[in-house]
């Protein structure tokens, strides 16, 4: 007990006092886990809302395979897209392995699931008569939509969220595309590991500290959107 509390002051005072390797790894995550997040909302969302509220062959099959990929395992993510932009792949000329982009490409489809789904049952979960009652009062079929999306923004926000909780927290994608490079391509998960597999336990507690701290703050960011 006592090694863990030694472990967690040091942790708290090279996080306070700025320590470098903490905030650069904190910047790239950050950076990393906006633009996935971003990316997989703007796929995943639409393709949950229309999911839920329209009505086609195939339909059934397409929200169960959906809904399968919440299961797909992070590592076989990590080598598919190795494969697609590693030196013999078909985008091996962009130059992308070990850079940030690898990684947002990776996280990406880590997070487009959770998106989708999560905005699905959002969807799903309002009543009916919202699109409908907006259509007789006039509305064109993009603004009836856009009543359902209103009426399903606080668990589309949910969505968002747990999306960006997802990505933030992934360290297989990240080492595996991002190469674990300082100052370049190292996170705080994959820079986690890497101090705990060294014995820097008080390191590993600090950047432990930093992303609780940065995934809380932008969930009370998001809060803005959730208000009526």
């Amino acid at each position: 007990m006592e090694f863990l509390l030694e472990g967690f002051q040091e942790g708290l005072r090279r996080a306070l006092t700025g320590d470098p390797g903490v905030w650069r790894a904190a910047g790239v995550t950050l950076e990393v886990s906006l633009w996935a997040t971003l990316l997989a909302s703007l796929a995943g969302l639409p393709a949950g809302y229309l999911l839920a509220a329209a009505r086609f062959p195939g339909r059934g099959l397409a929200q169960g395979l959906l809904q399968s990929l919440l299961g797909l395992p992070t590592v076989v993510i990590g080598l598919l897209v190795y494969g697609l932009i590693s030196r013999r792949g078909p985008l091996g000329g962009m130059d992308l392995l070990f850079s940030p982009p690898a990684i947002v490409i990776g996280l990406s489809v880590l997070a487009f699931p959770i998106a989708a789904v999560y905005g699905m049952a959002a969807v799903a979960a309002v009543d009916a008569r919202a699109r409908e009652t907006a259509l007789t009062l006039g509305a064109s079929p993009p603004r009836a939509a856009w009543a359902v999306v209103r009426e399903a923004r606080f668990g589309m926000a949910a969505a968002v969220l747990g999306a960006f909780g997802r990505v933030a927290s992934e360290v297989g994608i990240a080492m595996m595309l991002g190469g674990n490079i300082e100052g370049h391509t190292r996170t705080l998960t994959t820079a986690i590991a890497l101090e705990s597999m060294k014995g820097e336990f008080g390191f590993g507690i600090a950047l432990g500290t930093v992303l609780m701290a940065v995934v809380v703050a932008v969930s009370f960011l998001a809060r803005i959107f959730q208000r009526p």
